[in-house]
């Protein structure tokens, strides 16, 4: 099954990194500008943003698999009409954004079901080893499919490139759906059970602090009948001024029915249904503060990472080798960031969330190298070693969340995380060439780096103890 479970997220994650070079294309043959592959490309990334934590209840409730599965498969619809309209010649710009918008509720449905996939196949001291797999196959592609999609697009159209993703995304769902999830024992059961059995020792000692308290509450209700008796007397002689006086104050107030109203929190504490799993899956988000400081974090370096790739290119066509050097620093990163994958497992890492966050301050030197407008080589090594600690932090932030946090709420804790992450680039993309309009390159530049440095760095404050070390496996030697 983990066989399996790599091949299918290699194809899915191939078909994904084939779409945006397709699209591109398609586009400009429709006699498309900016403005309308803006368009198509927001079609995609609105409905992701805004269903991801609708995504995150339903990964938590369906199996994963299954929930894989329709994605892949919606999304492979969705690119077979793409590719039959565009090898009749219609070239539609409204075509193509409402099947980009059928495209991104499939993402939105299925990326929070992926890490309770890898959970749920996956025994825990093999998951580093898997998620770093997944993650250099994932890399790869990423470096792959522009080259591919281009390549069928000017050979033989933009049609042709389209039918190919909706065939590897078909692929992709025959694979994935037909895992099946049959994980041992988890450790958080195991960690459960013990806390059931203290629990019961506790609860025994109550049980016994119980009787005692019920001996004495037997000699108290005797003492009481003695008193009572005795004040029987002096309750007769006042019994008819109380019957002229009204209720007493103190008398609980009751309705009309006469009984007393429930509060509103328990009204809505007996409710059930999608919102209470949402606020539930916000209460597991808001019980690990290392986790949100570290998602805010990695919010700042998406950011950053808008900023850089629209503010990188114009530094090095004027002052770092032109289009050619642009390339350069582009596979530089490249080679960091798949050789950080690559390394994840066999290093001798005890703190993992301390390595994320490290790995993601990184982002900081390429920042600095923007500013100062350094030449092509100091910003090739720059964004290499920025992208060398994105490659230690993807895989180690995926088996250590998956350590952390419950199965049965991975996927909405996931879905907050993706979130954040999906919706912090393309807004860095969008404020980029302003910023730079109306202060220069080098203040932003400056101001996100040591922003992305000292938010990351911060949340190591929050980093939790390892419940055990990340060290290096046999399997990853």
């Amino acid at each position: 099954m983990i066989t399996r479970l790599l091949i299918g997220r290699c194809l899915s994650a191939l078909a994904t990194a084939l779409i945006p070079t397709t699209l591109t294309l398609a586009v400009l043959r429709a006699g498309g500008g900016e403005g309308e592959l803006g368009v198509v490309l927001a079609a995609e990334l609105v409905p992701l943003l805004v269903l991801l934590p609708v995504g995150g209840v339903l990964a938590d409730r369906i199996r994963p698999a299954r929930v894989v599965l329709l994605a892949d498969l919606t999304r492979c619809l969705s690119q077979a009409i793409i590719a039959v309209e565009l090898l009749l010649g219609v070239y539609r710009v409204l075509d193509l954004a409402v099947l980009s918008a059928v495209a991104g509720v499939a993402i939105a449905f299925g990326s929070p079901a992926v890490p309770r996939l890898v959970v749920a196949v996956v025994p825990g001291p093999d998951r580093l080893r898997v998620n770093a797999r997944i993650g250099v196959v994932t890399s790869l592609s990423a470096v792959a499919a522009p080259a591919i999609a281009g390549t069928v697009t000017v050979v033989a159209g933009p049609g042709w490139a389209a039918g190919i993703t909706a065939a590897v995304f078909a692929c992709s769902a025959w694979t994935l759906g037909g895992i099946r999830e049959t994980s041992p024992v988890p450790e958080e059961a195991v960690r459960v059970s013990e806390e059931a059995v203290r629990v019961s020792e506790e609860a025994l000692q109550v049980s016994e602090e119980t009787v005692r308290g019920s001996e004495e509450t037997v000699r108290g209700s005797e003492e009481t009948v003695r008193v009572s008796a005795e004040a029987a007397g002096e309750q007769e002689s006042l019994a008819g001024q109380g019957a002229t006086a009204g209720p007493g104050r103190g008398a609980p107030a009751q309705n009309a029915g006469g009984s007393r109203q429930r509060p509103w929190r328990e009204l809505i504490g007996r409710g059930s249904g999608f919102g209470r799993d949402l606020v539930e899956g916000w209460r597991e988000v808001r019980e690990r503060p290392w986790f949100l400081a570290c998602v805010a974090g990695h919010g700042v370096w998406h950011f950053m990472a808008g900023l850089f790739l629209t503010l990188g290119p114009v530094v090095a066509v004027r002052e770092a080798g032109g289009e050619a050097g642009w390339a350069v620093i582009v596979q530089c990163g490249t080679v960091g960031m798949v050789l950080g994958v690559f390394l994840a497992p066999r290093l001798p890492i005890r703190r993992p969330v301390v390595a994320v966050q490290l790995g993601a301050a990184c982002y900081a030197f390429p920042m600095a190298a923007l500013a100062a407008g350094a030449s092509l080589p100091v910003m090739a090594a720059a964004y290499a070693v920025a992208m060398f600690g994105l490659g230690l932090l993807s895989p180690l932030w995926e088996t250590v969340v998956a350590d952390e946090v419950p199965e049965h709420a991975l996927g909405r804790v996931r879905s907050f995380d993706q979130l954040i992450s999906f919706a912090s680039r393309p807004f860095g993309l969008a404020v980029a060439a302003p910023l730079a309009g109306l202060a220069g390159i080098a203040a932003p530049a400056v101001v996100g780096g040591v922003l992305v440095a000292v938010v990351n760095l911060a949340a190591i404050v929050w980093a939790p103890k390892p419940r055990r070390a990340v060290a290096p496996s046999a399997h990853g030697r």
